[in-house]
């Protein structure tokens, strides 16, 4: 791992992190909507709504203003992509994606919809209506998709006793100037679908119970929501995490990448989810515990620090919100 890590700074540093900070929005408005108590939880990567034998899964993505007119083609990318990451993250597999898209004239939509378009194809998940308005000012973006689940994979379903495994594409690069790993957009069609498949394979296998899609507040953002919607503690061995070449260890754990999960199974499962990621070249393995309690922490060899105790300083507030119902 090279030099020693300063535990103390780098937890410093993450939670400070406004990837991490933005996610507080979330429970304010779930809240506000008085989401508590209704039979579809909240708080997972996609609603799931229960349907025959199995699930519908229902999510939706907006993306900042700045993001989208930095880098039109790649929010339209994006759209697609992380809404496919979160079906997949609960053992889905998707159906089918609308829009809405704001833009100054046919001209500022052009390069959004040529990136949505392009990932329809590579992924194969069509596009099927939306909502269109091209005379503003200010472009925007929000996709949602409808996924299917044969069995879940949940936020819910972290266990005491459990390892967490990061699953992660290495094979990308930084989207400059965003925190954004970007390990999709020249790979073959035919290789991530099949990457794809990983997820509700490991389900549909009982490899696993719980999984959380790492989202805009990195590995740690992600461990947290996962930790907080289960009700349980995560340790991070934070030089277990295996990194890119050339990627310093503070950026990693506050990136988004493209292809990248935290899986928490039973410890005598993890070999095999792990083998099932390393067949298909992805990086994967155990970077910690799951532990019984409500502090999420880094730690090495010799010290731990924690970075946040939900039960002190919620971070989606939900475990609040359903107190209070």
């Amino acid at each position: 791992m090279g030099d020693r890590i300063d535990l103390e700074a780098l937890a410093a540093r993450l939670t400070a992190s406004s990837g991490i900070a933005a996610k507080a929005d979330i429970g304010t408005v779930a809240t506000s909507l008085g989401l508590a108590g209704q039979p579809v939880a909240v708080g997972d990567d996609c609603a799931a709504l229960p349907d025959g034998d199995g699930y519908l899964l229902f999510a939706i993505e907006g993306f900042i203003n700045e993001f989208v007119a930095a880098d039109p083609w790649f929010a339209g990318w994006c759209g697609m992509m992380v809404n496919i990451s979160d079906v997949a993250a609960m053992g889905g597999r998707p159906v089918a994606v609308v829009d809405a898209v704001w833009a100054n004239g046919e001209a500022g939509a052009a390069p959004v919809l040529e990136g949505m378009r392009a990932a329809a194809r590579t992924f194969g998940v069509p596009i099927v209506g939306g909502h269109t308005n091209i005379r503003t000012d200010r472009g925007q973006l929000s996709v949602a998709i409808l996924g299917r689940a044969k069995t879940l994979l949940t936020s819910f379903d972290a266990k005491a006793g459990d390892v967490l495994i990061a699953a992660i594409d290495h094979r990308g690069r930084y989207r400059e100037p965003f925190n954004n790993w970007e390990a999709a957009t020249d790979a073959p069609p035919a290789r991530l679908r099949g990457d794809l498949e990983l997820l509700p394979d490991i389900a549909e296998a009982g490899l696993a119970l719980a999984a959380k899609d790492i989202s805009q507040g990195g590995m740690i953002g992600t461990a947290i929501m996962l930790a907080e919607c289960s009700g349980v503690g995560i340790d991070i061995d934070v030089p277990t995490i295996p990194l890119p070449h050339g990627v310093p260890l503070e950026r990693w754990l506050a990136t988004f990448p493209s292809f990248g999960y935290l899986i928490s199974t039973a410890p005598e499962k993890a070999d095999e989810v792990i083998l099932r990621f390393a067949a298909r070249n992805i990086s994967a393995a155990v970077i910690g515990n799951v532990e019984a309690g409500s502090e999420v922490a880094i730690s090495d060899d010799t010290d731990r620090v924690v970075i946040r105790d939900y039960s002190v300083m919620p971070l989606l507030q939900l475990g609040q919100q359903e107190n209070a119902a």
